[in-house]
């Protein structure tokens, strides 16, 4: 049975959320089409408390056998929780507690798979994997849902369901497809990825009506600054003229910056930990990681209320749970705008970017978090980087650049509007810190500063947004176009005789050109190259954000540091199909991008073994548009 509804699911770091809207008839009046709405999820948000709330905190509690069943209406022998009782538990019981696991599923340093979290806890509490953290949270939407709308018609069950999941745009390809096992093992089938800034976009074009045209026009750079739980997002949005309307192409990508809230609690717990041990209060790993908590509690309440000026911070002490114990202290309103709008965004020249530093020989296993917390810094780097982003797209005259030199290139790409995503960015000293620093930027290197989009609730646009994309891709509301967000290339490796210490040289064949429209398909050049079959072997692809007049085919012997961005190999053993283990079998390649957004790299043999023999490597390099 066809689908009734459009999902869109945000599948944040911090928090889940779920909106959708009705599919209109076949043949209704587009301009009837209703705005999407927000489901109030049923959760735990106590012990025995159930309340449905817009957000699911992104959160999974393992509780002691003593708590006994954590109850749902769809569920009363539930074993875990997740949500808002869940995250409450992390200040008293943070060994029991799953966070972050969005980040973990990016992080191509740990078997993403494996029973990793919650991280250090002791041997008996069960530990589970990122994937399944993350397929935990899509099954309590999932559940939630068909609680409320599906109980007396399962044609309505949310699996039946179109479904639009975000992703930070920056997620690699291995990211994304973990993102998408977790929805499949949820149930889902009918599944489309979204960009997370796209999303954002997407909700303020339906939040704003026809009027959007009011605030953007032909020429316009439209930056979103996208600043949530775990990453730090980029991306940019061109407004080009075409056949008489207004056309958005999303130009630009940003890399993966794992920096966000998460970061910020942990610098406010180190402020809190400071005040302690000057009052002689030492704290052991789980209290610093239950003050880390606490921290994040407090940051949301004097963020969320400008009338209150310092929250309350209690922490259990060693070797007691009683409340009497507790360690107590408070974080005031300076010392969160001190450490937040200073720490994290600094006033920095246009020319800064963001500091590296040599990593220790051991470290301990966690987040391979960005080495610079100065969102400023990489804010720059970005605009740098892109400066020659609209350079070449067809019919875009660039409206920033009145009072730039004549003959001098831009040193940044000029935005001439911001919008802001996040649940970070909801603070105003934030945004007016960003905003600021932008506008020096872009006046010193001849544009005016930007204007700033009006945005509503930034916790819930991303779920909107996703709803709204998935009602566009029907033919109910603008389209932003993009194709793949970064240019893909295989590795080639050369033929050259061993050297010892020496690696065999790398060319880098290029099969998606930056922007390749899904569901077409590259010409390669006609040249043969070698496949192993029926043994093991290593395909190795990279990416590109910066090379945009790469075309298929182009082979880079040599690029630029920065330039080139390695991907996690696939590793696959080629059937040998009637040859010998081992062989080296000339092919041809082919590529496409697929209609749901997979690279598909095809190996033709020149001598097929059978009617359309052909090899197959799929890579997602999903980057909705």
């Amino acid at each position: 049975m066809s689908a009734r509804y459009i999902i869109g699911i945000d599948l944040g770091t911090t928090h889940c959320a779920l909106a959708y809207a009705r599919l209109p008839e076949e043949g209704a009046d587009a301009r009837l089409t209703p705005s999407p709405e927000v489901m109030a999820a049923p959760q735990l948000v106590a012990q025995g408390t159930l309340e449905a709330r817009p957000l699911l905190p992104s959160f999974m509690y393992i509780p002691h056998e003593s708590e006994g069943p954590q109850a749902l209406p769809w569920d009363a022998e539930r074993r875990f929780a997740v949500g808002e009782h869940a995250r409450a538990r992390g200040v008293d019981a943070p060994a029991r507690l799953i966070s972050s696991a969005k980040s973990w599923l990016s992080h191509a340093g740990i078997d993403r798979r494996g029973s990793t979290l919650p991280l250090g806890a002791p041997e008996d509490i069960e530990k589970i994997s990122p994937v399944e953290a993350s397929w935990r949270y899509l099954e309590h939407l999932t559940e939630a849902w068909d609680h409320l709308f599906a109980k007396d018609d399962p044609a309505l069950a949310l699996a039946k369901q179109e479904i639009v999941i975000t992703v930070p745009a920056s997620f690699d390809a291995a990211a994304r497809d973990l993102t998408v096992e977790a929805a499949s093992a949820a149930g889902f089938e009918d599944l489309t990825l979204l960009e997370e800034p796209q999303a954002a976009v997407y909700a303020w074009i339906d939040a704003a009506g026809e009027a959007w045209r009011k605030h953007l026009h032909p020429g316009d750079v439209l930056l979103v600054i996208d600043v949530g739980g775990g990453t730090t997002d980029f991306s940019a949005i061109a407004a080009v003229p075409r056949d008489g309307s207004l056309e958005l192409v999303r130009v630009a990508v940003g890399d993966h910056i794992l920096l966000g809230g998460d970061n910020m609690d942990l610098a406010l717990a180190h402020v809190v930990k400071a005040k302690l041990a000057a009052e002689g209060k030492e704290l052991d790993r789980w209290q610093m990681t239950s003050l880390t908590h606490a921290a994040r509690v407090a940051k949301e309440r004097l963020l969320g209320d400008p009338s209150i000026s310092e929250a309350p911070i209690a922490i259990a002490g060693r070797g007691s749970k009683l409340l009497g114990a507790a360690i107590r202290t408070e974080l005031t309103r300076d010392e969160i705008t001190r450490t937040l709008v200073d720490g994290f965004f600094p006033e920095v020249p246009s020319s800064a970017r963001p500091a590296t530093r040599a990593r220790a020989g051991l470290t301990q296993l966690g987040l391979p978090y960005a080495q610079d917390p100065a969102i400023t810094r990489h804010l720059a780097a970005f605009l740098g980087r892109q400066a020659g982003a609209t350079s070449k797209l067809p019919g875009f005259a660039p409206q920033g650049e009145a009072n730039a030199e004549p003959g001098r290139a831009p040193l940044l790409l000029h935005p001439t509007a911001v919008l802001f995503n996040g649940g970070v960015m909801k603070s105003a000293a934030l945004r007016e810190r960003l905003v600021a620093t932008l506008g020096a930027w872009l006046e010193q290197d001849g544009a005016p500063r930007p204007r700033v989009l009006p945005s509503d609730d930034l916790d819930l646009a991303v779920a909107r947004g996703a709803a709204a994309y998935g009602l566009a891709r029907r033919g109910r509301g603008l389209r932003i176009r993009g194709g793949t967000a970064r240019a893909y290339y295989v590795g080639i490796e050369g033929a050259v005789p061993a050297v010892p210490g020496l690696e065999p040289p790398i060319t880098a064949l290029c099969l998606a050109p930056f922007g390749m429209e899904e569901g077409t398909e590259a010409t390669l050049p006609p040249q043969e190259f070698g496949v192993v079959v029926g043994e093991p072997v290593r395909f190795r692809f990279f990416s590109s954000s910066v090379r945009r007049d790469d075309q298929a085919g182009t082979e880079l012997e040599d690029w630029k540091p920065g330039e080139l961005e390695e991907l996690s190999p696939i590793e696959v053993t080629l059937p040998a199909e009637g040859r010998r283990e081992g062989d080296m079998v000339p092919v041809q390649l082919r590529a496409s991008v697929t209609e749901v957004g997979t690279l598909l790299l095809e190996a033709i043999p020149r001598e097929a073994q059978k009617p359309n023999e052909r090899w197959r490597i799929e890579l997602s390099v999903r980057a909705e548009a």
